[in-house]
């Protein structure tokens, strides 16, 4: 008689902690506690050619092709420097609103959410781009990291969304419904988000201190806007657009939205 599965669980979760604590990838973490797992329960190295099948079958699944195809278009996205960009238009239409930074992180994140499909990338780029001038300006912790870490997330509700595809595809239904059902559970995460900061921000106005922002001439922000933010709407278009009207699939559209990134950037 095998241990109980509590046992099993906690050994898995045990090993798992420690592999990543001595600074083993998280990759090859979770490898090393699969290979393990099938020579202990997969009657030992017979288990390993089931293993390298079900490996082979499930990257060639068809319905996750979309998912290199939008992690291209959000390093095309950050290599180029068009996500800066967006961040600098995105800056100047921002007044003297509470918790301007942190609102800042909301917008930005949600924006590379419809772009990039990663969690990782939008958070690594709001942290480097913001954190530094949100602990300048004196913001408070709660403040400076959680609008951030919460709008890296929206990658994963707002489409176009690696996770999503992969959700789709592992619950088998399709991949395009899937992943226009998110859009607007997405844009409401971002909407509730910024409306807590703007409140708690109003009500307690030590977690972030208002500042001066000089004043910016309107025609210079609206040409930026057209000259570096407009043009994104039509990757936008490519990537949920087409699924929406039918014309193409998620495949279809992934690799025009890959296409249109190339000749922005």
């Amino acid at each position: 008689m095998g241990p109980e599965w509590w046992v099993v669980l906690l050994v898995i979760f045990g090993a798992l902690i420690v592999l990543l604590a001595i600074g083993v990838p998280v990759a090859f973490a979770f490898l090393a506690i699969n290979v393990v797992g099938v020579y202990i329960f997969w009657n030992g190295f017979a288990g390993f050619n089931q293993l390298v099948l079900s490996v082979g079958a499930s990257v060639t699944h068809f319905a996750i092709l979309p998912v290199p195809m939008f992690i291209l278009m959000g390093e095309v996205m950050f290599r180029s420097g068009i996500a800066s960009k967006q961040m600098e238009v995105l800056d100047s239409w921002f007044g003297r609103v509470p918790g301007r930074l942190s609102l800042m992180a909301v917008g930005g994140g949600t924006m590379f959410a419809t772009l990039t499909g990663s969690g990782m990338a939008g958070t690594a780029m709001l942290g480097k781009l913001l954190v530094p001038d949100m602990e300048g300006r004196g913001y408070a912790k709660p403040m400076t990291l959680g609008p951030i870490l919460g709008s890296g997330g929206l990658a994963i509700m707002i489409p176009p969304s690696a996770l999503g595809v992969l959700l789709a595809a592992i619950g088998d239904f399709s991949v395009g419904d899937f992943l226009i059902a998110i859009i607007l559970p997405g844009l409401l995460m971002g909407l509730f988000y910024a409306s807590y900061i703007v409140i708690r921000c109003t009500l307690q106005p030590h977690l972030a201190p208002p500042y001066d922002v000089p004043p910016q001439p309107l025609l210079p922000k609206i040409g930026n806007t057209l000259i570096y933010v407009f043009p994104l709407a039509t990757i936008v278009f490519l990537v949920i657009g087409l699924i929406f009207m039918g014309v193409a699939t998620p495949t279809e559209s992934a690799a025009l939205g890959a296409a249109g990134t190339f000749i922005l950037a």
